[in-house]
């Protein structure tokens, strides 16, 4: 008898759990870069306890087990594709008469756009559960465009592919994007969702080449749903360069599904390059300033100097950043108030032409004291005390060269300055 009983409080509460909302954690989202049909979901399952101390995404489910709100907390640097991101803190979900409506929020509540650039989507489904359109709208309810100009999609059941048609607010059909011009298209999903192949298609629903020669490309995901094989074919099936010169690409993942590298082939599966994903997964430390680097740094910091002292106008633009933001306190004499002042580089050029003609802003032996703060890899912080000034310069290096980017100064004489 109370086995009888055990078996039915059993049964009690697991019916009730099943019809409790329920929250989940991941590591990642499934990546998408196919098509918004594809439905969200979350992989590399892990605890609260886990997600406390690293990157990652809560979703939230109702009794029926649909996503109804799905919290942000992924703070890894890889690249995002419009895709394949939410690009807000919070996604909320809600349902009713065959509609699926998603709403963004920043941390505070409040709406924003997401990485479509668009404010709110609304899913229809037939009566079987298949998604059949998706469309933008804006804070107003207003129909809107994306950020790739498309205001809805189309999906239809066609044999074994989902066939998709573009449109925007005029009626006008649309490419897949903006950089890759499929037009209608075929997407064919395995059993468990993923989508695996991609074709463009004329009006009879065809595979044809595009304006670059593809009609095709196809993915590959492994068993914990990363995509690791991506692929670019022509009407038969055979391996083609893409627009960006490769025929397929592997991506790499960690043990944890961290995106952590890429290698691209040609048509003959050669490799042709390969590199490592950046991610602030696991930052390095620079390496150690070269001697070369601080010789350098120290030639034209000082460099700025000599340009005004000895009129060396080829020196300064040598010296500053095209970018340069050289700020000092400035007095505002209406307002009686201090402000920044600032120079550009091309008033620098300027300056180094005139400003100590006739060699009276300078001593005769001047005194420029400089001393390195610190060197991070391709950034760097210099102080220099001159007879005048009392400076810190940040430099930059770019394409293996050194420049001035930003330089705040004030004059060496305090009393210059309006009394606190």
């Amino acid at each position: 008898m109370n086995i009888l009983k055990n078996i039915i409080l059993l049964f009690i509460v697991t019916t009730l759990n099943a019809h409790k909302n329920s929250t989940e954690f991941y590591r990642h989202l499934r990546y998408n870069h196919v098509s918004p049909y594809i439905d969200l979901a979350g992989t590399y399952p892990i605890d609260k306890k886990t997600a406390e101390v690293t990157s990652h995404y809560i979703f939230k489910y109702d009794t029926k087990h649909r996503i109804i709100e799905i919290i942000n907390n992924h703070y890894h640097t890889e690249r995002q594709h419009p895709l394949a991101s939410l690009g807000v803190y919070k996604v909320e979900i809600s349902y009713s008469d065959n509609k699926e409506t998603r709403r963004f929020f920043d941390k505070n509540d409040k709406p924003i756009s997401n990485d479509k650039e668009v404010y709110k989507e609304v899913y229809s489904y037939n009566k079987k559960g298949a998604k059949t359109k998706l469309e933008f709208f804006d804070l107003e309810n207003n129909p809107m465009e994306s950020n790739w100009g498309i205001f809805e999609y189309i999906w239809e059941k066609h044999r074994k592919l989902i066939i998709e048609k573009r449109y925007n607010l005029k009626n006008k059909a649309v490419a897949l994007s903006p950089y890759f011009k499929f037009e209608t298209t075929g997407i064919l999903l395995d059993k468990k969702g993923f989508p695996i192949a991609h074709y463009n298609l004329d009006t009879n629903l065809k595979v044809i080449t595009n304006d670059k020669g593809t009609a095709s490309y196809k993915d590959v995901y492994d068993k914990m749903g990363n995509h690791i094989v991506y692929s670019y074919h022509d009407a038969n099936g055979a391996f083609v360069t893409n627009q960006w010169g490769f025929s397929y690409g592997e991506k790499k993942y960690d043990s944890i599904g961290n995106y952590i590298g890429l290698d691209q082939f040609d048509v003959n599966k050669k490799r042709i390059r390969s590199g490592k994903i950046l991610t602030n997964l696991k930052p390095e430390l620079a390496a150690a300033a070269s001697k070369k680097d601080s010789i350098e740094i120290k030639r034209l910091s000082l460099g700025y100097l000599v340009a005004l002292q000895d009129l060396r106008p080829d020196l300064m633009n040598e010296v500053m950043n095209d970018s340069l933001n050289k700020v000092t306190i400035g007095w505002d004499r209406k307002t009686k108030k201090e402000y920044a002042r600032a120079t550009t580089k091309a008033q620098m050029i300027e300056f180094a032409t005139s400003w100590n003609k006739s060699n009276t802003k300078f001593p005769f032996n001047p005194t420029n004291h400089l001393t390195i703060l610190d060197i991070y890899n391709r950034i760097a912080t210099v102080r220099l005390i001159s007879d005048n000034w009392v400076e810190y310069l940040h430099l930059i290096k770019q394409d293996g060269t050194w420049s001035i980017v930003n330089l705040i100064w004030q004059h060496k004489d305090i009393n210059r300055y309006p009394k606190e």
